[in-house]
C-alpha cells in the first residue's frame, strides 16, 4: 500500500546515454530529487522497462515509485555545442494517464507533470481539484525523426491544458523562440515563468509582466537537469509560500545555479544547501511538510 504524498510527479525517468556510461535522467528524476530535499513526500509515476536498474538507483531513495512496465526505458542522448543541445531519442516507455495513478495520490497537494517525450497525458492537469497543478511542457512540444533527432514542434492540446495550470515553467527554447507562440503562452497562462538560463527569469501574471529576475553567475559544469530543478524549487516554495511568487523565483534561480556546477543528478540539491540558499536570501526556513496543512491555491 502507497503511503500518503505531498507532491505528485508523472513523467519518464530517462535512460541518458553518456561517455560515461548509462545515467538516470529526465524531468522526473531531477524534480522528484529536488521535492524530496524541501522535505516533501513525493511520490513518482512513471514508465520503464520491468526491473529497470535504474529504478533502483540510490538518486531515488525516499522517493515512492510506481512504475508502470513497458517493453523498453525511454533512452535519451545530449548533445552539448556552440549551436546548443542536441537529443536524440533511443527508445520511448508507455504512455501515462490517470489509470497509472493510485487512488490514494490523487488527493496530493502538489501535481508535477513533466513529460520528457509527450508521454504525460495533458488531461491530467484538469483532474486534481484543490491542487497545486505545476507544468513542465517541454515533452509536449517535442517531436522526433526516424533516427530519433528530436526537434521543436506544436502542442495542440496547449490552448487548453495551460489555463488549468497554477503555474507553468518553460524557456524560449520550447518555444522556438517564437515571438508569436510565446505571446499566446503568456496570455493564456494563469502563472507563466520563462527561464533564461544564466540570464535569469521573465515571470508573467495572467497575461501581464511581473518582473525580470537576474540571477548569479557561476562556473557552468553540466546544465543538464536545470530547468527542472529550478520548476521543482519554484512549485514547492510557492505552494508553502502562495503569493510569494518574486520570492520563490529568486530560490529558484539560486537553486538552479548552483545545479549547473555539477554533472549528472548529484546537481540536485541537498537538504542542507535548500537551508543554505534559504538562509543566504534571507527567506523563511522550512517546516515539516506533514505537520503544515495544504495551503490554498496562489
Amino acid at each position: 500500500m502507497k503511503r500518503p504524498i505531498d507532491y505528485l510527479l508523472a513523467g519518464h525517468i530517462t535512460q541518458d546515454l553518456t561517455p560515461d556510461g548509462p545515467k538516470l535522467g529526465g524531468t522526473a528524476a531531477y524534480s522528484a530529487r529536488t521535492a524530496r530535499a524541501f522535505g516533501l513526500r513525493v511520490g513518482l509515476v512513471t514508465s520503464a522497462r520491468a526491473g529497470e536498474p535504474l529504478l533502483q538507483s540510490p538518486e531515488l531513495a525516499g522517493i515512492q515509485v510506481i512504475n508502470r512496465p513497458a517493453p523498453q526505458t525511454t533512452t535519451f542522448t545530449n548533445l552539448y555545442g556552440p549551436a546548443g543541445r542536441r537529443q536524440i531519442l533511443g527508445a520511448r516507455a508507455a504512455r501515462l494517464t490517470l489509470d497509472d495513478i493510485p487512488a490514494a495520490w490523487r488527493s496530493t497537494s502538489i501535481v508535477h507533470l513533466g513529460p520528457v517525450d509527450a508521454e504525460t497525458d495533458p488531461a491530467l492537469a484538469g483532474q486534481f481539484p484543490g491542487a497545486f497543478v505545476g507544468l513542465t511542457p517541454q515533452g509536449w512540444l517535442r517531436g522526433w525523426e526516424a533516427d530519433g533527432t528530436v526537434y521543436r514542434t506544436a502542442w495542440p492540446e496547449a490552448a487548453t491544458t495551460l489555463p488549468l495550470a497554477t503555474a507553468v515553467v518553460l524557456s524560449p527554447e520550447d518555444l522556438q523562440k517564437d515571438p508569436r507562440q510565446i505571446a499566446e503562452y503568456i496570455r493564456i497562462t494563469p502563472l507563466l515563468v520563462i527561464t533564461h538560463e544564466r540570464y535569469g527569469a521573465d515571470v508573467y501574471v495572467q497575461g501581464e509582466p511581473l518582473a525580470h529576475m537576474s540571477t548569479r553567475s557561476v562556473v557552468e559544469v553540466d546544465p543538464t537537469g536545470a530547468g527542472d530543478i529550478f520548476a521543482a524549487t519554484f512549485f514547492a516554495w510557492l505552494w508553502r509560500h502562495p503569493g510569494e511568487i518574486l520570492d520563490a523565483v529568486r530560490l529558484a534561480n539560486y537553486i538552479a545555479t548552483t545545479s549547473v556546477t555539477r554533472a549528472g543528478l548529484a546537481s540536485a540539491p541537498a537538504p542542507d544547501e535548500i537551508g543554505e540558499a534559504l538562509a543566504a536570501l534571507d527567506l523563511p526556513a522550512l517546516v515539516d511538510s506533514t505537520a503544515t496543512p495544504p495551503p490554498p491555491r496562489p
